[in-house]
């Protein structure tokens, strides 16, 4: 039975007075179209009760919102989950965004009408995956300050919790440590750890079961249905809904500092040893020297800020001249960062008569007789000094202890990827906490050096993003980016060639496979970024709301003219994330595009089918812009590499255009941040000036 589709077109904000309505009402004289109405403010109280009363006297499956952006009013257009919502982008896309005269605007405002119809034709309500028996128990791995904070969290929020620690003992580094630094007003004075009271919460919850001298044999499963087996003399099975990875971390190898008399000089130790010494020696030598940066932001050896030594100088600066208080410190900086309230306390330190700060530069350090001689170069002062001291203490950084102990049975690696220096992958700009391994959320120092008042910090972050995905389960929904999205994969395997590239593509390890290469699909995994889907040249993959068909109908529901002269066509795929708002706000701001060019929103790049090039090609459209997130280390695209594989698969498209006999620049990728809307209309107007000196496509009117 053909489904009911009501259509309701806002003619306010402008709308009303810039479109013929009552002409692109005529689009929707279509069988399946049950209601067309126009409205003054759909948003307002009148206008939602309306779509509401209509959706429940005319049983309507489908609505389209002709109105402003998807990305506005959210709450306010907000139907049961029985009805397909399309919002059509009038406002900002049309009205606002488009440097056209009342035709060329009015044109684009049927070719969208039609684009939202094909579309809703075309794809059916998503059905959630629920998998069986979702487990609310959360596994934590690594007994540390990050790891225990993060399992109390999740016991108080009532949720079981299994902290596997592989060492005898917990507490990690922190519990090696003399003295802490503040960690509330007035910021001025050392704490006891904190890591103590912590441990005997942990070790009273009845909620934490900690398993001790305890390895990870493996993990496999899914989101929700982990199997997480530990081994400790005998192996343990364990079902889990989600994972902490809290592996903290290493100190920088200080026999990698011999210029700096690290393994020279009995008198030359690392913070870490210093604060051993501290804690079990009373008596500490009289004047005692510290260099910053011990092989921290040095292109040779950390060339990253380690964002714990400055504090622990300071801290140890305090521990000598409380123990001797006729000593003398001194410390050699390139800089000292101390963020947030530390600030405070580095200002106590530095009001102290005897501890001598400068900025400089480490030349030498060398044993002179009981003494150690230091040279520096480019101080403050200007001049070059040298220091004579009983010790020095190198403020060595720190490395991340990687997540390969996690023992991931997927076929991407046994760990969560790494970043450039190692640590644990992280959308820093969105989703800090996310890995690329969906329900397995790194905290602490394996994912970014930090000291202990944010590991606790980013412990709990971690730990509500575990809680999150588990509810998330529950219902058969999409964790970020596509929160809340319902649909998954549809694989017609009977199609199915097994050449991996679904397998290999996805970047978040959703497939497994077989010996002879067969997907073998782990849909709690699933972002729902349909990179797959785009990989796949048997069109084998699609989701039930976004699909093969449902673009390729889209594509052809635009009436491409024949005048090239006057109206070329270009189609723009652009990614929802980053691309999608820049002409939204580019809109907004009063900025102007071509009215040539129809746009049809992609989840990424990387979901792009070739299919659907050959498709709007074959249709006229004279040229085709890609526009997506910037690829990179530090990736901005929010499926990873969606938008770098636009370029790995430049071969295929142009391999499409050849059998066409068509000019390769008629297709065109562009990267942009979501604040880069300036550059929208400078995109698109160098394009169709390209456009029209290559000429119409030969396959328009055929």
């Amino acid at each position: 039975m053909e489904k009911k589709t009501g259509i309701y077109i806002c003619s306010g904000c402008g709308i009303g007075k810039s479109l013929k309505l009552e002409k692109l009402k005529q689009i929707a004289v279509q069988p399946s179209v049950k209601i067309c109405r126009l409205h003054g403010s759909l948003c307002s109280v009148d206008g939602f009760e309306q779509i509401k009363n209509d959706i429940d006297t005319e049983k309507l499956d489908n609505i389209v919102i002709a109105a402003c952006s998807p990305r506005e009013k959210t709450d306010i257009f907000s139907f049961p989950d029985h009805i397909l919502m399309e919002r059509l982008n009038l406002r900002e896309h049309v009205v606002w965004g488009l440097e056209a005269e009342d035709d060329d605007r009015q044109m684009a405002a049927e070719d969208y009408l039609r684009i939202a119809l094909a579309k809703l034709k075309n794809i059916t309500n998503p059905v959630p995956y629920i998998s069986d028996n979702i487990s609310n128990t959360i596994v934590v791995v690594g007994g540390g300050i990050t790891g225990i904070t993060a399992a109390l969290e999740g016991a108080k929020a009532g949720y079981p919790v299994h902290l596997v620690e592989k060492e005898d003992s917990l507490g990690g580094w922190s519990a090696s440590l003399h003295k802490q630094m503040p960690s509330a007003p007035p910021y001025n004075e050392l704490i006891e750890p904190v890591i103590h009271a912590k441990l005997a919460e942990a070790l009273a919850n009845p909620d934490i079961t900690i398993h001790k001298s305890t390895r990870i044999e493996s993990i496999a499963g899914q989101p929700g249905n982990f199997e997480v087996v530990l081994q400790n003399g005998q192996s343990e099975k364990i079902e889990a809904g989600a994972i902490v990875a809290a592996m903290g971390w290493k100190p920088y190898d200080a026999n990698k500092l011999s210029h700096l008399g690290y393994g020279k000089s009995d008198k030359v130790l690392t913070n870490i040893e210093f604060e051993e010494k501290v804690k079990s020696q009373s008596d500490l030598p009289q004047n005692i020297l510290f260099i910053q940066c011990a092989g921290s932001r040095d292109k040779n050896h950390l060339p990253y800020c380690s964002t714990y030594c400055c504090g622990t100088s300071l801290k140890q600066a305090r521990y000598i001249r409380e123990k001797s208080p006729d000593s003398s410190v001194f410390i050699i900086y390139k800089d000292i960062r101390t963020p947030g309230m530390y600030e405070g306390f580095y200002k106590e330190v530095q009001a102290d008569d005897q501890v001598f700060f400068t900025k400089g530069e480490v030349t030498a350090v060398e044993d002179i007789e009981n003494k150690v001689k230091v040279s520096v170069k480019d101080t403050l002062l200007g001049d070059d000094i040298i220091l004579t001291v009983d010790m020095v203490v190198l403020a060595t950084g720190m490395t991340p202890a990687g997540t390969t102990d996690l023992n991931l049975k997927y076929r991407l690696g046994k760990g969560l990827p790494e970043l450039k220096y190692d640590f644990s992958d992280s959308h820093f700009i969105c989703f800090p906490y996310e890995s690329r391994r969906t329900g397995i959320y790194a905290a602490g120092t394996v994912r970014a050096p930090m000291d202990i008042a944010s590991c606790m910090e980013d412990a709990s972050g971690a730990m509500l993003k575990a809680i999150q995905c588990i509810e998330f389960m529950k219902r058969g929904e999409a964790v970020h980016p596509r929160s809340g999205d319902k649909s998954y994969p549809d694989l017609y395997m009977d199609r199915c060639t097994d050449c991996k590239r679904c397998t290999e593509e996805c970047p978040f390890g959703m497939y497994d496979e077989t010996e002879k290469g067969t997907p073998l699909p782990n849909f709690n995994r699933c972002r729902r970024c349909g990179i797959c889907m785009g990989s796949c040249p048997e069109r084998v993959i699609n989701f039930a709301d976004y699909s093969i068909n449902s673009v390729s109908a889209m594509i052809k529901a635009v009436v491409i003219p024949d005048e090239f002269e006057e109206k070329p066509r270009v189609l723009a795929f652009v990614c929802e994330n980053d691309a999608y708002p820049a002409f939204d706000m580019a809109a907004r701001r009063g900025l102007k595009w071509s009215p040539y060019v129809r746009i049809i929103p992609v989840r990424c790049l990387g979901s792009i089918n070739k299919v659907w090039i050959s498709d709007a090609l074959s249709c006229g459209y004279d040229g085709i812009l890609q526009i997506g997130c910037k690829p990179g280390d530090n990736y901005q695209c929010h499926f990873i590499h969606g938008s770098e594989l636009t370029r790995t698969r430049g071969e295929n498209i142009q391999e499409t255009l050849q059998s066409m006999m068509l000019e390769p620049e008629r297709i065109r990728t562009e990267f942009v941040e979501i604040t880069d809307y300036r550059k929208i209309p400078e995109i698109i107007s160098e394009y169709m000036e390209e456009i029209e000196l290559i000429g119409p496509n030969p396959f328009k009117g055929m």
